[in-house]
């Protein structure tokens, strides 16, 4: 079949235009930066991705996104390790305010969301999602501290603590005690990655450092989902990968979170903590920052669930999965350093 010269163009405009709509499948723009690569999100992450209702429901993985700017009331991208405590908080919370309706949510490594807000979203399951979040929240104040840089936060508070703690199998069959213990040639040991994950970029490193570790166990490389040295491995997405290791007997031990090990065994996993003495825990020093942004679609929504961390009903939702109870001072709002 032959077609004219202008039909043919015709063609090629409508099927450019309707690959790119197919392309940016159910997403709204929502005050995004200019186009560019939108940031990946790894495959199977669907309960990172939740839509709240405040009717019950739950949806989650590309419906949740897809629904995310046209049905969420209030949309928050934190940390990931908050994902298995996220449920009872949201709930409390539309419970103490139910005109707020719908709560989108977003769990994954505080350095990727970054990436995401600067991109203007995210791309998942050969979709694009063109958004940006009402609230953002780390484990650290260091990455608050590049979005004021960039205009797009004043404001934070400290709403929750952690520590960090070894988690091993149950039984503990290697006899491990402590940090120090991490350098045996015997072990075979994962970690957080010290790309994304905040808890390795600013607290575990740290801590290897300080035990004269860091460059044995690292090799002097940083990289995800690799394995740096002969026997050390590196979390692809996010440390909740340690306690599937060690279930599946491929690892010895791992530097997680309390809440992460508190969380495995909760779900059945065979795993025990060994608790670490304050200088090496963190206990004193890990505390999550949260803020709202500056192009917030939902300010009002965003100051509400503030305030709700601030009440001792949020207060409560967090501390039912282990994490620390911020004081009266670190619940007041505060301009970003």
């Amino acid at each position: 079949m032959h077609f004219s010269r202008p039909i043919v163009s015709t063609l090629l405009v409508a099927g450019l235009m309707g690959g790119l709509a197919r392309a940016e499948g159910a997403a709204v723009s929502s005050g995004a930066p200019a186009a560019q690569s939108l940031e990946p999100i790894p495959a199977n992450k669907d309960n990172d991705l939740r839509l709240f209702y405040v009717d019950g429901r739950i949806v989650t993985g590309t419906a949740a996104m897809q629904k995310m700017n046209t049905d969420a009331n209030l949309v928050l991208w934190l940390a990931g390790n908050q994902f298995f405590a996220m449920a009872d908080v949201i709930r409390a919370f539309q419970k103490q305010h139910p005109r707020i309706g719908n709560v989108g949510l977003i769990t994954l490594p505080p350095g990727i969301i970054l990436k995401a807000i600067d991109a203007g979203g995210w791309s998942y399951a050969g979709n694009n999602y063109r958004m940006q979040p009402d609230v953002y929240a780390s484990v650290q104040l260091g990455h608050l501290k590049t979005l004021k840089g960039k205009g797009r936060m004043n404001q934070f508070m400290v709403y929750t603590h952690n520590a960090l703690n070894l988690i091993v199998p149950k039984g503990n069959p290697k006899r491990i005690k402590g940090i120090d213990d991490l350098g045996r040639d015997d072990l075979k040991i994962m970690l957080p990655n010290p790309i994304d994950e905040g808890i390795m970029t600013f607290y575990a490193k740290k801590v290897l450092v300080n035990h004269k570790l860091w460059e044995k166990l690292s090799g002097g490389k940083e990289c995800k989902s690799c394995d740096p040295t002969r026997n050390v491995h590196f979390t692809s997405v996010h440390h909740r990968e340690i306690p599937d290791g060690l279930k599946a007997g491929t690892v010895d031990a791992g530097i997680v979170w309390a809440t992460e090990t508190k969380n495995a065994l909760e779900e059945g996993h065979a795993v025990e903590a060994i608790p670490l003495p304050a200088e090496d825990s963190l206990i004193n020093e890990v505390s999550y920052a949260i803020g709202v942004m500056t192009d917030a679609a939902h300010k009002e929504a965003a100051s509400e669930y503030l305030s709700f961390l601030k009440s001792e009903q949020g207060q409560d939702a967090y501390a039912k999965f282990g994490f620390i109870k911020a004081s009266k001072a670190n619940l007041e709002v505060r301009d970003i350093p």
